[in-house]
């Protein structure tokens, strides 16, 4: 059955702007994904884990696909290692970073993935870019619109600025 899912996508090495558009280039040649919307590019301040290093860029695509959801992050796990990831330090600088969100609405609780994504609410780099493609997206749990999300973030959070 065919599920509409949301990929993060980000990066603050080299040139992540390209990265990003490569990226998505090598999602839209995978014949079992089908991109059925972007968001613009927004440049986030880091969060978590070193804060001396270079700000994010980020979006989020909606993809259509028959993939459950394992397979479908074995994939976006396949294209970081073809752009060069790698996985060294956790909220550290990287090349390339692609998370699934969600998957229409369903839950899902494994060791290598939880959907929808366990701090989706909380991040700005996701909430805004999310917003433009999917705001009426309501989260399974949490039974929120990304919008209402959105509008919980503290005021004093991450800074997060559209660039294009």
């Amino acid at each position: 059955m065919t599920s509409v899912c949301a990929v993060g996508l980000g990066g603050n090495m080299g040139d992540p702007e390209a990265m990003l558009e490569r990226a998505i280039n090598l999602l839209r040649l995978r014949p079992e994904l089908t991109i059925t919307d972007q968001s613009s590019t927004w440049r986030t301040e880091p969060v978590g884990g070193r804060q001396n290093q270079n700000w994010f860029c980020n979006r989020v695509v909606l993809v259509s696909t028959d993939l459950e959801a394992t397979p479908f992050l074995r994939l976006l796990i396949d294209i970081e290692g073809l752009l060069g990831r790698v996985r060294v330090e956790r909220w550290g600088p990287r090349l390339i970073d692609l998370d699934l969100l969600f998957k229409d609405q369903q839950t899902f609780d494994a060791p290598e993935l939880i959907l929808p994504h366990p701090r989706l609410q909380e991040r700005g780099f996701v909430l805004y870019p999310l917003e433009e493609v999917a705001p009426n997206w309501c989260h399974p749990i949490l039974g929120l619109t990304v919008t209402e999300m959105l509008a919980r973030l503290p005021a004093d959070g991450p800074q997060v600025v559209r660039i294009s």
